[in-house]
């Protein structure tokens, strides 16, 4: 994602790899008051919502070429066209953070809701009967200035303090989003640096975690007419396809939905980038979510990771830095050139 990046983009761009494809358009960045807008030409494609409203920042809508939306807009707004399910009210269109978060040494006045976690949600958003919060929060302290890396990349970073729900600050991330417009497809490069500023840290062993998006309501695989999963290694699950997937818990660079949303073959990808220190397990699931988990171990049940007890732990003072990113496509991933997209991702 630095500038080693330039000419594999410039290729794609200029349809080297596929010289039937639309040129890409130009991108640029601008701040409002609680978000960061994404546009393609003069046409807002992502906004980034990191106000002091939101649990987690997350990115909202995210719009494939045509101006399709690929993600779910409930709950969001409610009441939208194409939305068909509410639950997982926690799950809002794309976002990073991790279900089992450790504080060493931080003794914890209000313990997550889930029994099997020792440390803060940051996943779910479960509360109380009486109203009070048991997830934590990622709190937006900073958003910099948005810097214009030619015509076609864009880039903006910002800087995050994850809290307990009681508001005790344990970790610190420095996020940084990277915006380009590909022939195909839309492509946002996340890369995020955790640091333990203030405790030992270590990340739990949930399935939970940790860079997700919920799809489009008509992508789902468990819709009679939705759409297909296709992972990087050729697995694959087609609709109408319920319970566990054959992607789910299993190592890959990249998952995929694809399918039709208003009339128009579209498809959103997760990538997870090879140079990770710690690669990821795909929490992919029928309804519309699809995660890359980095952190869950033998009790998340992924099959891959059976056995398997070696714990993420950082040192006081450490930090961890993760990249992914989210593409957003018309087509299939074959006619979306997601396998092109991600060696682009990937240099």
């Amino acid at each position: 994602m630095r500038s080693h990046w330039l000419p594999a983009l410039a290729l794609l761009a200029t349809g080297g790899l596929h010289p039937r494809l639309a040129t890409a358009a130009d991108v640029s960045i601008t701040k409002t008051s609680d978000a960061v807008e994404f546009k393609a030409g003069p046409t807002v494609v992502a906004r980034y919502h990191v106000g002091q409203a939101v649990a987690k920042p997350y990115l909202w809508p995210v719009l494939a070429p045509g101006n399709v939306p690929v993600t779910r807009t409930w709950p969001i707004e409610k009441g939208a066209p194409g939305d068909a399910t509410t639950d997982h009210p926690h799950q809002k269109s794309a976002w990073f953070c991790h279900g089992d978060v450790i504080p060493e040494g931080i003794e914890l006045k209000i313990k997550t809701a889930d029994k099997a976690g020792k440390g803060v949600d940051f996943w779910s958003e479960a509360r109380d009967k009486d109203g009070t919060p048991r997830h934590g929060r990622i709190v937006c302290v900073r958003v910099g200035e948005p810097k214009q890396h030619g015509p076609g990349h864009a880039s903006v970073t910002t800087w995050n303090e994850w809290k307990t729900p009681d508001g005790v600050k344990i970790l610190d991330e420095e996020r940084t989003i990277h915006f380009r417009d590909l022939p195909a497809g839309r492509l946002f490069a996340f890369e995020c640096k955790l640091t333990a500023s203030v405790c030992p840290i270590v990340f739990g062993d949930t399935e939970e975690g940790s860079f997700g998006v919920r799809v489009h309501d008509a992508m789902r695989t468990q819709a009679p007419t939705g759409g297909t999963i296709t992972a990087s290694d050729g697995k694959s699950a087609k609709a109408p396809a319920e319970g566990t997937l054959p992607v789910w818990g299993q190592p890959a660079d990249w998952n995929d939905y694809s399918g039709t949303v208003d009339g128009k073959p579209v498809g959103i990808a997760v990538f997870d980038h090879p140079g990770n220190p710690v690669r990821a397990a795909w929490h992919t699931r029928d309804y519309g979510l699809m995660a890359a988990n980095p952190f869950g171990r033998g009790h998340s049940g992924f099959p891959s990771q059976k056995g398997k007890t070696d714990l993420v732990r950082l040192d006081k003072g450490k930090d961890l830095a993760l990249r992914y990113a989210i593409y957003a496509h018309s087509g299939n991933a074959t006619d979306g050139k997601v396998a092109e997209a991600y060696e682009v991702f990937r240099k």
